[in-house]
């Protein structure tokens, strides 16, 4: 029997108008979608962003990943879940797994990816880009990210501000993805590095209830949110959106 094809599907990052032509295009035509939830639900944001582009027949299996650090229990759930993927697949249909944003920065399909591929070399891959909340948010608050000669870090926020300290003397732009519940320790290492000024915060974006914190010092003070990044800038500023900020 031919083997189907896994389609990894990045579909941007919230905003529904944002998903792809390419991406578009597989959605119509897969067998079954597979998207990712945390272990506490089966909440999937990325599954409501494609439902109106899948043929009605086309199940969706939220397949659910922990969310924690423990390295045993997190490569336990991803053999387990590119073992159902696998499955599917084996019986000859197309699968999409599909994630926010793109699916090759900081995504959970990346791990999945590479599971399947240790677990079954035989399965052929096509993993398709998505545009990222930080160039989403970019836009939103019409800030280049990078110009001329200028460098970009993108970092995850997951541990804090500890690695950007580490390399915070050769940054020009940078960019904190998963900031969520340690936006305080991040903003006060962008503030010993003289950048909290020259930040912005967005939380949601391209989402329902969506905020733009030009001020990133009300983070010590607020609740975290899980939608939420920062992008800073060593030289100039970012530019605020002509629409509602705080």
């Amino acid at each position: 029997m031919t083997q189907g094809i896994l389609y990894g599907i990045g579909v941007g990052p919230g905003d529904p108008d944002f998903i792809t032509l390419k991406a578009v295009s597989i959605l119509s035509q897969v067998d079954v979608v597979f998207g990712a939830s945390s272990a506490k639900n089966s909440h999937s944001q990325a599954a409501e962003i494609v439902k109106p582009h899948l043929k009605a027949s086309v199940p969706i299996q939220i397949l659910p990943f922990p969310m924690t650090r423990n390295k045993q229990v997190m490569e336990a759930a991803w053999q387990d879940n590119a073992g159902t993927v696998i499955k599917v697949l084996e019986q000859g249909k197309n699968a999409a797994f599909i994630t926010l944003g793109d699916s090759m920065t900081y995504s959970t399909y990346g791990y999945l990816l590479k599971s399947v591929r240790k677990l079954a070399p035989h399965i052929e891959i096509c993993s398709i880009p998505g545009i990222t909340s930080y160039q989403a948010a970019a836009a939103r608050i019409n800030t280049p990210l990078v110009e001329g000669e200028e460098s970009m870090t993108l970092l995850s926020g997951v541990l804090g501000g500890d690695k950007f300290r580490e390399i915070s003397d050769s940054a020009d732009n940078v960019v904190f993805l998963k900031a969520y519940k340690n936006t305080g320790d991040i903003v006060n290492a962008l503030d010993e590095a003289g950048m909290a000024d020259k930040s912005v915060g967005i939380v949601r974006c391209g989402l329902e209830g969506e905020q733009i914190i030009t001020n990133v010092n009300a983070f010590q003070e607020r609740k975290p949110d899980y939608w939420t990044l920062i992008i800073s800038k060593k030289s100039g500023h970012c530019v605020e959106s002509q629409k509602k900020t705080e």
